[in-house]
């Protein structure tokens, strides 16, 4: 690939037959996976339905004998299910990062990972709306919200910002693609019948017009501007539903911006694993460079540090004065049964990697994703000790119940659905990338100078 310091006059100094040859180029790698799907693939996809399809079984049985089939109580009301709702609600905001903040700030080298970013986040924010519905005792009352829903509730805020962050991430993962779509129309001939269709319908008559682009740029700076708030608003207004509640470790007026500092880390390396798989499963190395790891990793330290500062600041007050309930939850955190859990999220999720990513090495493709691996994990189970340890220490003591309310450890029911939900995302975005370019043809070319009427030219394909 051209270096991205010198992109767009090295395509400008190529010949015609080379520049046609570059863009050909560029088209067979991002649709050979649209064409075929190996062994390998068939088994991932297979995998993640047999998982998806115990979950399902999961919850008929939690809908046929009701919640008592999970490990919540009158305490520990909230769960593995909530849990992951704020781990998906976080990464769904790296769309807004990767896509918005720096398209608006122009830096060019994002272009190649702006879908995959996009496709997180909309998996994510799906299956973060379906998760509150299984946490529901009476799913069929989840009508109630829209119809008798109360505005002064920051449940029914939630809700509004869920469902706005949805369609908005929608349009801003579909406008961007409809080159993508026109071109799986003219170039996938040989697909079923079925999937012509629907790349047919899907193009909107996109034939790459000047006015087309236009109205398609000019449709994405729009949402640029309106996804970035949104996104913000989503995760604060996640985190009010905790701090606007009694409760020890939650009564926090910090809870907002550590909320969206943790967000945009844990997105950041969701993307970051999603490049290295992507790169390898799909031959990529030309276009998702080292690079392009080397810049998420300078990100994903800065989101770090970020977080570590927000982290400081939600632990030391408390800490400082350790009074009543609250003293006596950060004692089972910092050196009780929740101690191990708790220092491995902290060293491992952010402190280590922060220092690792320090050095150049650490930032070539198999570290960093290793890193990564490691920050999503810690990510998850740091939104597990955001809700558990702090519903199982209420202001008033726990007393004369029975012995399982004091404890919470889910059941295989609340496994196999959560598990469920993990594989129904990427059952999402692996489905995506079989039947979409992963990889923004349009915005990589664009980045090497190329004028974007050309990539419609029948005479230049």
């Amino acid at each position: 690939m051209i270096p991205n310091a010198h992109l767009e006059t090295a395509y400008h100094e190529l010949s015609e037959e080379e520049k046609i040859a570059h863009r050909a180029e560029l088209r067979d790698v991002v649709m050979k996976p649209l064409r075929h799907t190996g062994w390998l693939g068939k088994a991932w996809i297979g995998f993640l339905l047999v998982v998806f399809l115990i979950g399902c079984y999961a919850y008929y049985l939690q809908l046929k004998n009701g919640l008592k089939v999970t490990a919540m109580r009158d305490y520990a009301s909230w769960g593995l299910y909530i849990s992951n709702f704020i781990f998906f609600v976080a990464i769904s905001l790296v769309g807004a990062l990767i896509s918005s903040v720096l398209r608006l700030t122009n830096f060019d080298w994002y272009r190649p990972i702006t879908r995959i970013a996009e496709i997180i986040a909309v998996s994510a924010i799906i299956f973060a709306g379906l998760i509150i519905i299984v946490d529901m005792g009476r799913p069929d009352r989840v009508l109630n919200l829209f119809t008798h829903g109360r505005i002064q509730s920051p449940i029914v805020w939630d809700v509004i910002v869920v469902s706005t962050y949805l369609v908005t991430s929608l349009l801003f993962l579909y406008f961007p693609l409809l080159p993508g779509i026109a071109l799986c129309r003219d170039y996938l001939t040989e697909k079923p019948k079925w999937q012509r269709w629907l790349y047919k319908v899907l193009a909107l008559g996109w034939n790459g017009s000047h006015r087309q682009w236009q109205i398609m740029k000019k449709s994405i700076a729009i949402i640029c501007v309106l996804i970035i708030p949104l996104a913000i608003s989503i995760h604060t207004v996640t985190a009010w539903l905790f701090a606007t509640t009694l409760r020890p470790g939650w009564d926090s007026t910090n809870f907002g911006p550590y909320f969206v500092a943790g967000a945009f880390q844990a997105g950041t390396a969701c993307v970051i694993i999603a490049m290295f798989v992507f790169r390898k499963a799909y031959n990529l190395q030309k276009y998702l460079t080292e690079v392009h790891f080397n810049q998420m990793g300078k990100l994903l330290v800065f989101l770090c540090l970020i977080y570590a500062y927000f982290n400081l600041n939600e632990y030391l007050v408390p800490a400082y004065k350790m009074r009543g309930a609250e003293g006596k939850l950060l004692n089972d955190l910092f050196t009780g049964h929740y101690a191990p859990l708790y220092w491995s999220v902290q060293i491992f999720g952010m402190a280590l990697p922060a220092l690792l990513l320090l050095w150049k090495k650490a930032r070539k493709p198999l570290p960093i994703a290793i890193i990564a691996l490691f920050v999503v994990v810690a990510a998850w189970f740091k939104r597990y000790l955001i809700v558990t340890p702090i519903m199982l220490h209420p202001y008033t003591p726990i007393q004369d119940v029975p012995s399982n309310w004091a404890v919470y450890f889910p059941t295989w029911i609340e496994i196999s659905i959560v598990s469920a939900s993990l594989a129904g995302v990427l059952l999402i975005i692996t489905i995506f990338s079989k039947l979409f370019p992963i990889i923004s043809v349009w915005e990589t070319l664009e980045n090497e100078g190329i004028e974007l009427e050309e990539l419609d030219n029948p005479e230049k394909k």
